[in-house]
Formats: C-alpha cells, structure tokens, sequence
C-alpha cells in the first residue's frame, strides 16, 4: 500500500489505498517513516496518493485502537522534515487529520483544484503531533492556524493557496508533471550545492 520508486536521485513514494481513501494504517505508517529515514541519498522526494484522496488521515478502526496517539506520526513527519533534500508534496485529492503532518513536514505542497484540507483532530478528542500545529502556524500563522485546528474549518484548495498552505494548484492531469519540473533544477545541481540552498532556507 507504500509505493516506492527510485530514480536517479528521485524517489517517489505513493500512498495506495484509493479503497479505503488511502487512510492509513500503522504498518503504511512505519513503512514511510522507514523510507524517509533511509532517504539520506536522495536528490529529492516527492510524496503523493492515488485517486482522488491524498489521505483521509488514519485508518479509523486502528485510530480507535491506539493509533490516533502513535509517536510514528510524529517519527514519519520529523524524518521528512530531517531530510537534507527538497521533499515536494503532489496532493491529488483531499488532506485530512494526521497526514497533514507529513505535507506539512515536506517544503514545497501543489495540490488538485478539488483538494480539501481539514485536521479534525480536537472533535475526534485528540491532541495533534506536537510539530503539526508548529509547522502549521509558520507556514500561515497562528489565527488561521487555529482556525483549521480549534475551529474546525474545511478549506479548499484555493483558499490553503491564498493562506500560503499550499504553493500552487495544478490540474490533476499535470500534478506530476508539475511535480517533477519543479524538483528538476535540484535534481540537476551539484549535490553540495543544492543541500546547501536547503539547509539557508530551514
């Protein structure tokens, strides 16, 4: 349900669960934390779904069971965001709860028209991963931040465009496309340099 595909120094990972709006599961959480703590060599990442949901954030019977409060969220976003590589996250469809954390964790997020983007983790009687909120609030600060976390908004694609929550809205038939130019330079430079650029931006 983790698709990895390395190419180059490219490495694309896909969540692929469309059946089940591609929720996840301990076990695909522990597969991506693994592949982005074995990434050190990539030039770049690109982290996206299949079919029309990026992620409706955690599988709800294993939510249910504990996983709502696993540190491999935390594990997973801390790892992406470590990675000395530019990490790009392509979101095909909606971005709900806990996966916000691993966009969030990435640098640069391009999303569909149609995404939507929700973390309704304080009605569900959940704390979020202690990063998310952090990593929310500087990308387009605390008032909205709070806005998506306490007050429970849905947003849509142009509107997280318009906070600054995602950098562009493509087509879905070019969102890999779009993906792939835009990590291309990088893909391209001197490794030291580009690791450098990204180590002046953090």
């Amino acid at each position: 349900m983790i698709e990895l595909k390395t190419e180059g120094g490219l490495w694309t990972v896909t969540v692929n669960r469309p059946e089940k709006a591609n929720s996840l599961t301990g076990k695909m959480l522990g597969e991506l934390a693994e592949i982005a703590e074995s990434a050190g060599s990539a030039r770049a990442l690109i982290l996206t779904g299949t079919g029309s949901v990026f992620s409706a954030g955690a599988d709800l019977e294993e939510a249910r069971a504990g996983l709502a409060l696993s540190p491999v969220w935390e594990r997973l976003s801390s790892a992406l965001a470590n990675l000395p590589c530019l990490k790009l996250a392509a979101l095909n469809g909606t971005l709900a709860g806990g996966a916000m954390g691993m966009a969030l964790a990435c640098d640069i997020r391009i999303a569909v028209p149609s995404a939507k983007f929700f973390y309704p983790v304080m009605k569900l009687g959940f704390l979020p991963q202690p990063s998310d909120p952090k990593r929310m609030a500087a990308l387009i600060g605390p008032a909205r931040s709070k806005l998506i976390l306490m007050g429970g908004q849905k947003i849509s694609a142009q509107v997280a465009y318009d906070y600054g929550l995602i950098d562009r809205i493509v087509d879905p038939e070019d969102l890999m496309p779009a993906a792939q130019e835009l990590v291309a330079d990088t893909l391209d430079a001197k490794p030291e340099i580009a690791r450098g650029i990204h180590d002046l931006c953090q």
